[in-house]
């Protein structure tokens, strides 16, 4: 992985809006023209009713005009490693293949890196639909 995928997951995590959980989370998606699209997790006081920073960082893909993922970063400030959770697993296979590389980063830089169909071993895509 790159040093500037993970700088800016890393960016966004210190964006993040987490005042009830103070749980700070940061993401960042290479696109298919080598452009990072960064997020961070936007709580709400109305749970579950927040943004996990995987989705801010999907939507900044998609209103870049990107439409493919090819490589993830994730950082989390108050814990060692973080993956992402199954609702933002099933979002990034609607825009990655099941061998995008998802990094899981800690303080120092990445630490784990698993594929997306290993996260996501039987995602629902279109031909589930029939």
């Amino acid at each position: 992985m790159s040093q500037d995928l993970f700088e800016a997951a890393r960016a966004a995590m210190r964006h993040s809006h987490s005042p009830y959980s103070n749980f700070k989370v940061g993401a960042a998606l290479r696109d298919e023209d080598g452009r990072i699209h960064a997020g961070c997790n936007i709580e709400n006081v109305a749970f579950p009713e927040g943004i996990c920073a995987e989705g801010t960082a999907i939507a900044h893909l998609i209103m870049a005009g990107a439409r493919q993922i090819l490589e993830v970063a994730v950082i989390a400030e108050r814990r060692d490693l973080v993956a992402p959770c199954g609702g933002c697993r099933q979002k990034l296979a609607e825009f990655a293949s099941p061998e995008t590389r998802v990094w899981l980063c800690d303080a120092n830089g990445p630490q784990k890196s698993f594929t997306l169909s290993e996260l996501l071993p039987a995602a629902f895509a279109t031909d589930s639909l029939g």
